[in-house]
């Protein structure tokens, strides 16, 4: 945008304190600021700024700051603002050697790297790895140092969004071991390796595909966590192969629960259902752990409480939820009994192992007499109700001193079979009366203070067709969902009631397509009557010798319809505008009546109660959605009518309260949409997208880019066997409506006949 006297004057300060002169720069600035300030914090908008800054005046083009402007709103809203520093670090690293090329591709893959390593300490392990490739590729081809960019470096930033997909950050950091070690001096086959172009580039990344990876499933996992545990806590995962000296475990804490980014499949347990069980022994300390203060207990003493209040959660929760026993079971180790030598080992973890198994176990094979009593002891302490953190601790001391041995002081820790790696470290459970180095709060110091959760489901991601290159860009836009806001459901009985002669008309249509005529299915062995002419035929043929026909019995079946449709309503901001605006005018004066100055969106609010009406006659199963954008980042799509909701006064008052607003990302809107029609289980499946122009948003100055992601999009529901028919009520349609659905739309230049023609174009596409 260029400096007018309608400029805002916050944003002509900002502009001046970013001090970048590039045009391109100044057309977009305001909008990037408009994110930056829903997502950063004051001091975040200073340091978005003087980095911002800083890449303008490096002197690699307008290509970073660009780039930087529009993702990091994003990323940080992902990451945390205090992951800037670093970032910038290694971008810096980067400028100052010979490889300041690879800075953008770094910087557009970003955003999708954060949504796959959405942790600080993943990000700095992916730099790490980024850096260290960097130091070994750079200026060591045929001996001369520090004189060659890395080869490699830029195609590996370009292919890590898709190599995410498929592997751990610990899977990403062997692929790319492989390729230094082999290719660190044949530039040529280095690009070939790190662009997945030879043969043993994709041999090994097939090899480090494995196990179940957290950022597939975390939506599964949210769910779950939500609708079993009614909690909402954020994933934050960490890798455990890149940190093999501290060996973290998962823990939980007010920046959300701790996982790794893999599992592995073990003892018969799927890796969902090992976070599943992590999640579920989490949740269960959440729910009926109260923190105890440790400072009156000695270290052997918190550790025998922490295993048996580690028990009392999972039994509690094996209560409620019977299908946890299995994996619980099958995940906690079974130490056998006479396994530690008291002689030369500390048997303390020995004993709680073999305890804890008891407590979950009623078939344990234990005989200790100890393990015996305090397992009976538990379970009747359990069978009065939940019990409390403090008598189980009271519990566990009593353990303690009665199972004590002299050998416990050993230096010699046994450990097989004792780690029962989907607990927590208990870190929550205990509190300190004065705190030392031992007992530091972890969560006091917080450096970054979450936003408000977004109500509703995490985002789903879905690719973008990118046509200049004929690829996909992974994870490209964000589709956020949620209910529709209610409204008054007596606004959509009134509009119906004022179409109510067009109804009358419609209904007459509506009973010649309906299903009304039975069918006869002959020839079936069992039925609901007898087939006269074929049991006369199989009784002439046994009466002659031959092998009569068993199928003498016939069933009927209504001849009927089986489609399945998906309304999906483009509320972009132009449907505000007037229907006389979009035909192109104004109304005369003689017309501007109440009434007259109806909008785009209040004459689809008709059509659409109009044509859920008459869907709802047929029987049809049927949805309606909603959606707009405000880029690639932020994508809504809003569910008014779900397939099992039936037509009643809750759907007519989310339809009521529609709103338009943002602009149209059609294609994303279009594959999820296309998520729940693909699940119906019908013959037939028709989305019907209504919208009143061509797809935009203001994050893209390509016209043709959402366009033909869109077509894109279309091709994809084709393979899914889903009809795509676009309503199109834009005059100026035919320029771009081919492009996208070919031959299958209707343009509706009179937008006032919009009521009458929707439902009979839908009669018409089913009939």
């Amino acid at each position: 945008m260029a400096e007018t006297e309608y400029e805002h004057p916050l944003m002509k300060v900002y502009r001046e304190q970013l001090g970048c002169g590039f045009p391109q720069v100044v057309q977009v600035f305001e909008d990037c600021m408009a994110e930056a300030l829903s997502v950063l914090s004051r001091e975040g908008i200073d340091a978005f700024l003087e980095y911002a800054r800083f890449l303008c005046k490096m002197g690699r083009g307008v290509e970073p700051v660009l780039i930087f402007l529009e993702e990091w709103p994003s990323v940080a809203a992902t990451l945390g603002e205090p992951a800037l520093p670093a970032l910038s670090a290694f971008i810096y690293k980067m400028h100052k050697s010979p490889n300041g090329k690879a800075i953008v591709p770094f910087l557009q893959s970003l955003a999708a790297i954060a949504r796959r390593l959405p942790s600080q300490e993943q990000m700095q392990d992916y730099m790490d790895l980024a850096l260290d490739f960097m130091e070994r590729t750079t200026g060591s081809i045929h001996g001369i140092h520090a004189t060659f960019a890395s080869p490699g470096l830029p195609e590996f930033f370009q292919q890590t969004p898709s190599l995410l997909n498929q592997v751990s950050i610990s899977g990403l950091k062997n692929w790319v071991e492989y390729g230094i070690r082999n290719y660190h001096d044949h530039p040529d086959r280095q690009r070939e390796y790190f662009s997945l172009q030879s043969a043993d580039s994709r041999a090994m990344m097939q090899r480090e595909r494995h196990g179940t990876l957290l950022v597939d499933n975390e939506r599964k996992l949210d769910m779950a966590l939500r609708g079993l545990w009614n909690d909402s806590d954020h994933f934050v995962p960490y890798s455990l192969k890149l940190d093999e000296l501290r060996k973290p475990i998962p823990y939980y804490d007010k920046l959300g629960i701790r996982l790794p980014d893999v599992y592995d499949d073990r003892n018969g347990v799927t890796g969902i259902d090992r976070y599943r069980a992590v999640l579920a022994h989490i949740v269960g300390h959440k729910r009926w752990t109260t923190a105890i203060f440790a400072d009156n207990y000695s270290p052997f003493q918190r550790m025998t409480i922490e295993f048996m209040e580690d028990s009392r959660v999972e039994y509690l929760a094996m209560r409620q939820y019977p299908g946890l026993r299995r994996i619980f079971l099958a995940l906690h180790p079974v130490p056998a009994e006479d396994a530690c030598d008291p002689e030369k080992e500390s048997a303390v973890r020995h004993r709680l192992a073999m305890l804890s198994r008891a407590i979950l176990d009623a078939n344990h094979p234990y005989q200790n007499p100890n393990i015996i009593d305090f397992a009976q002891r538990f379970q009747a302490l359990m069978a009065q109700g939940e019990s409390s953190t403090q008598e189980i601790a009271d519990l566990a001391v009593l353990f303690g001193a009665r199972a004590r041995r002299q050998s416990d002081q050993l230096p010699n820790l046994h450990f097989k079979d004792t780690e029962i790696d989907y607990r927590d470290d208990n870190r929550q459970m205990w509190k300190f009366i004065e705190e030392g180095d031992e007992e530091e709060a972890f969560d006091q110091h917080r450096k970054v203070e979450l936003e408000e959760e977004i109500k509703g489901l995490p985002p789903r991601h879905y690719p973008e067709w990118d046509y200049t290159s004929q690829t996909y860009r992974p994870d490209w836009a964000s589709v956020y969902e949620a209910l529709h806001p209610k409204g008054n459901a007596t606004d959509i009985d009134r509009l119906l009631e004022k179409h109510s002669a067009l109804a009358k008309r419609l209904k007459r249509m509506l009973d010649l397509l309906k299903p009304q005529e039975k069918v006869r299915i002959r020839y079936q062995e069992e039925g609901s009557e007898l087939d006269l002419d074929v049991a006369l035929r199989s009784l002439i043929d046994f009466k002659g010798g031959a092998t009569p026909d068993p199928r003498i019995n016939m069933s009927h079946k209504t001849s009927g319809r089986d489609i399945a449709v998906m309304l999906l309503l483009d509320l972009s901001e132009s449907l505000n505008e007037s229907v006389f605006a979009g035909m192109g005018g104004k109304p005369p004066n003689s017309q501007k009546v109440a009434g007259s100055e109806q909008t785009i969106l209040e004459l689809s609010q008709e059509a659409v109660s109009l044509l859920a009406w008459a869907v709802d006659k047929l029987g049809d199963p049927f949805a309606i959605g909603g959606f707009h954008s405000n880029t690639r980042h932020d994508v809504r799509y809003l569910h008014i009518k779900g397939y099992s909701e039936p037509w009643n006064d809750e759907v007519k008052g989310r339809l009521a309260a529609m709103k338009a607003g943002y602009s149209t990302r059609m294609g994303a809107a279009m594959r999820h949409a296309a998520h729940y029609l693909a699940a119906q289980k019908a013959d037939k499946k028709l989305m019907l997208i209504l919208t009143d122009g061509q797809p935009a948003d203001v994050d893209t100055k390509d016209e043709r880019l959402l366009i033909e992601d869109a077509r894109q999009a279309v091709k994809e529901l084709d393979q899914k066997g889903i009809y795509a028919y676009c309503i199109n009520l834009d005059p100026k349609a035919d320029e771009y409506v081919t492009d996208i659905f070919g031959k299958r739309y209707t343009v509706i230049d009179n937008i006032q006949r919009l009521p009458e023609r929707l439902p009979q174009l839908f009669m018409a596409l089913t009939k």
